[in-house]
Parts: C-alpha cells; sequence; structure tokens
C-alpha cells in the first residue's frame, strides 16, 4: 500500500510541479519528477531539520516543493 501511496503522492506533486513551472510533462514526466522532488524535498527537509511527521498531508507538500525545486533546477541547466 504504502508504494501506492508514494506513487499517486509522486503523480501529484510532478503534475503540479509542471503546472507551476508551465512547462509539458505527459504521465511518465510527471511520475518521474515527482519522484525525484520527493526524494529531494526529503532530503531538504531532514538537512533544514523540519520536524516531518510522515503523514500524508505533510509527504505531499515536501514532494511538491521538491519537484518545483527540481524542474526548476533542470529547466535551467537544459536551457
Amino acid at each position: 500500500m504504502g508504494l501506492i501511496i508514494t506513487i499517486i503522492i509522486g503523480l501529484i506533486a510532478g503534475a503540479v510541479a509542471h503546472r507551476v513551472l508551465n512547462s509539458r510533462g505527459g504521465f511518465l514526466g510527471s511520475l518521474v519528477v515527482g519522484l525525484i522532488g520527493a526524494l529531494v524535498g526529503g532530503e531538504l527537509a531532514a538537512l533544514l531539520n523540519l520536524n516531518v511527521t510522515g503523514g500524508i498531508l505533510d509527504r505531499l507538500i515536501i514532494a511538491i516543493l521538491g519537484s518545483i525545486l527540481f524542474l526548476f533546477i533542470w529547466k535551467k541547466m537544459f536551457k
């Protein structure tokens, strides 16, 4: 069940990041951006000593912020 929730959170986070940064990405692109963003966001939260309880809403917010940061850096590097 945890893997399914992680995939759903990744899809949502990737889709939001694509919308915020006005970029194009399909189903697979959103999934990849969301999952990488969740990793980036989780590492940043740990580095900043943020108290994340691990709830679904916490994971979603961290994943969205990480996805936006990842996609922003990706676009700056390859454009």
